[in-house]
């Protein structure tokens, strides 16, 4: 099913009934490729004056809106967007980004775009008419169409923990989330659990999937059997954490641990644990991963697998920062490592 118009697909104002045409539509009217297109609206040398004056005149009929020029003594600014603003995670991200941009003289700018198309809409039409540095994007997706309208205003962009496979074309900062949740499960393990129930995040996004992907190793490398029925689909939020913590622990053989995915459904399997008269770490072990602020504040202190989100904004910022000294990032794809942080909700079964 085709995805609804966004402002990094619709870019110009022409077109019959007012649609907005993105550079695609003008590469293909001309005839040429999108990187051509892209050439000419930043301005760049090779490219054949009739190939420029062909491109330039569709630009014109479509009205496209070109990217703003940098204003004489306009302070240096970084877009920093998201999806939302509400958690915890977001607050380190912005700490990382904000160190090192204030250390080198920029400007924050933080968005939320709540992952909706009037949203992206007016943040893409904003970009457009204003200069911007550079991009960071701490999104759960980027489509194809922003790429491209990135792209065609010539604004460098990284990614932090993106979705799926990363671009080979865009620069990005993960973590190492299989390893963790490897190294989380074999805590669990070594503590003597075997039924050990995992909630995981959101099926599409890639963080997901290693982690549930780290889970099944440590599982089968221990020759323990990985039942299906212990494997409960999360959204990386508390409301989800005790929700699915329920489905588990009303199970007939329920865990005797869980790996909560994040500290965030963790901390709501330790509500669904009390409210059914289970004490952690003696009736159940938890363990949670990122290691923000409220695992070392909780009750018992979450052990956790600590994912070094404050450095990886840092880094992304340091990436970006190398592209605008250099023209060049130095590499498109980082991943910092994963730590156990072992605390106080993990503890042997209890022999029943």
């Amino acid at each position: 099913m085709a995805a609804p118009h966004t402002a990094g697909e619709r870019a110009g104002r022409g077109g019959s009934r007012g649609e907005r045409v993105t550079i695609s539509d003008i590469a293909r009217e001309a005839g040429v490729s999108v990187p051509t297109v892209s050439k000419v609206l930043n301005g760049h040398a090779h490219v054949a004056a009739g190939t420029r004056s062909k491109v330039e005149r569709l630009l014109a009929k479509h009205q496209y809106a070109r990217r703003a020029k940098r204003r004489e003594g306009q302070a240096r600014l970084v877009d920093l967007v998201f999806n939302n603003l509400d958690s915890e995670w977001s607050v380190e991200i912005i700490r990382g980004v904000e160190g090192v941009a204030h250390e080198s003289g920029l400007g924050t700018v933080v968005s939320a775009i709540h992952g909706e198309t009037t949203e992206e809409r007016r943040w893409l039409d904003n970009l457009t008419a204003r200069w911007s540095d550079g991009i960071i994007l701490a999104v759960t997706e980027l489509r194809p169409a922003h790429a491209e309208q990135i792209r065609a205003l010539g604004i460098p962009m990284v990614i932090i923990d993106p979705v799926g496979q990363p671009d080979p074309h865009v620069a990005s900062v993960g973590a190492t989330n299989w390893n963790g949740a490897l190294t989380a499960t074999e805590h669990l393990i070594s503590l003597g659990h075997e039924r050990i129930g995992l909630i995981g995040g959101r099926p599409e996004l890639q963080c997901s999937r290693a982690r549930l992907d780290g889970y099944r190793s440590a599982m089968q490398s221990a020759g323990l059997p990985v039942d299906d029925a212990l494997i409960a689909e999360g959204d990386f939020y508390a409301p989800r954490g005790e929700q699915a913590a329920r489905e588990l622990l009303s199970l007939p053989h329920p865990p005797t641990a869980i790996f909560a995915g994040n500290d965030q459904q963790a901390l709501g399997v330790y509500r669904t644990a009390g409210q059914l008269g289970l004490r952690v770490p003696d009736d159940l072990s938890v363990v949670g991963f990122d290691d923000l602020p409220a695992a070392g504040l909780s009750s018992p202190p979450l052990t956790t697998i600590r994912q070094p989100v404050a450095q990886m904004a840092a880094q992304a910022m340091r990436m970006l920062l190398r592209y605008l000294e250099t023209g060049s990032f130095e590499t498109r794809r980082l991943e910092l490592s994963t730590e156990l942080v072992v605390r106080d909700s993990t503890a042997p079964p209890r022999r029943r």
